[in-house]
């Protein structure tokens, strides 16, 4: 396998080197406990900003805070780069469980990666858990025993943000759409809630995954007579869609650009003249509390920046499986996730929720605005709340996924 990142962070109490070539199955060491966890995520393509390297230190923070309050533990943190690629991300996912003892993997961004991971850990003794990735699937008709979808999917983002717009006149949309997993699910998901908010679709272009050139789609949607131009994609290809769009003084008539997806490192790099004014749905922004606050400043004394909700979400998700790891003392994945799954998920990140029979992990979502130059009150000072939904509104019914565990 070529051109693959990958380290070793050893956090706790230090442990032989002979050590790390025991099976997964061996949770107990002599002189304390062990737990190795990878973090599989982008880390040199379109998705690298909002996941990547910062995933790894939210990762990292979890470990250290976790072996910092219980002495005896360590947590083991290894990452690599999956190059966006479902084969390479099964390859190390198969690898890294078979030879490397790791007992759950984090993070996943692109929704075709993550399903293909998930169908690698589905019959194995290590768990998935994924912040990065959107698609409904994965607690869907794909779902897993073995598989927990952390921070958003694209329900949730559909039903806040395209929800709201519709509701607020916005009545005729179009649709530009990444073509790969993800883009097809938000494409789906917006559409069926846009229809049910009395609105309709009049039509949609699918451009491939990590496009530079958006000239020929943005014409499409300019010419549709549309009133919303929906953009479902992300991060890259949100970023580059949203610049060009601007340049084409698209915005300046009647249209009105939406972003389904839109990350804090997104409007980071496009700058609050050009995203100002973008609705957005998140689960998590660093401004929120005074917990997120807490969380936010720890992470960019590390980062030198702010976290993204996906990143937010690695943290949240390590943390609690670590608490479920504790409370079974086991490495089993059965036994973990059955644990994880009892206990209500509770940090100052996310708030109190829950994860259910598909592995949908509810919590409270969030529509936000993008604010004016003239609002923001200085670096990272990029959203304002709009409306909160409820963790029991925001995420499609447990019942209508089509999951074989919610029906067994």
């Amino acid at each position: 396998m070529t051109n693959i990142t990958r380290r070793t962070f050893a956090i706790g109490s230090l442990y032989a080197a002979g050590a790390m070539t025991l099976p997964s199955s061996v949770l107990a060491q002599a002189g304390g406990k062990r737990v190795k966890v990878g973090v599989l995520t982008d880390m040199s393509g379109f998705a690298s900003d909002a996941n990547g390297k910062g995933s790894v230190t939210a990762a990292q923070l979890a470990a250290e805070e976790f072996a910092s309050q219980f002495p005896g533990w360590t947590i083991e943190v290894v990452f690599a780069d999956h190059q966006n690629k479902p084969d390479i991300g099964a390859s190390i996912a198969r690898r890294w469980i078979e030879n490397e003892g790791v007992n759950a993997i984090f993070d996943v961004p692109v929704s075709s990666v993550a399903l293909a991971v998930s169908e690698v850990t589905r019959n194995s003794n290590a768990l998935f858990i994924g912040s990065g990735p959107g698609s409904t699937e994965l607690t869907g008709a794909k779902c897993s025993p073995h598989t927990i979808h952390w921070t958003y999917d694209t329900w949730s983002l559909a039903r806040g943000t395209a929800k709201a717009v519709t509701e607020a006149g916005n009545k005729r949309w179009f649709f530009l759409t990444a073509d790969y997993a993800f883009g097809h699910a938000l494409e789906r998901d917006a559409s069926e809630l846009v229809k049910a908010s009395g609105g309709t679709v009049v039509g949609a272009v699918r451009h491939p995954i990590n496009t530079s050139d958006f000239s020929s789609f943005l014409l499409q949607a300019q010419a549709s007579n549309s009133e919303v131009i929906a953009l479902a994609n992300a991060v890259g290809d949100t970023i580059n869609s949203i610049k060009q769009a601007s340049e084409f003084n698209i915005t300046a008539g009647k249209q009105k650009l939406v972003a389904l997806l839109l990350q804090l490192t997104d409007v980071h790099s496009l700058g609050l003249k050009t995203a100002q004014g973008l609705y957005l749905t998140q689960p998590f922004y660093w401004d929120m509390n005074a917990g997120t606050r807490a969380f936010s400043d720890r992470f960019m004394a590390k980062d030198g920046r702010r976290p993204t909700d996906v990143q937010a979400g690695v943290y949240s998700s390590l943390i609690h499986y670590l608490k479920a790891v504790r409370k079974t003392d086991s490495s089993n994945a059965d036994a973990v996730v059955a644990a994880m799954k009892d206990m209500p998920t509770d940090d100052p990140l996310f708030g109190r929720g829950a994860i259910r029979k598909d592995g949908r992990v509810i919590h409270d979502m969030y529509v936000m605005q993008v604010k004016t130059p003239a609002e923001s009150k200085g670096p990272w000072d990029y959203f304002k709340l709009v409306s909160t939904i409820p963790a029991a509104d925001a995420f499609r019914p447990e019942d209508q996924g089509g999951c074989p565990l919610v029906k067994a």
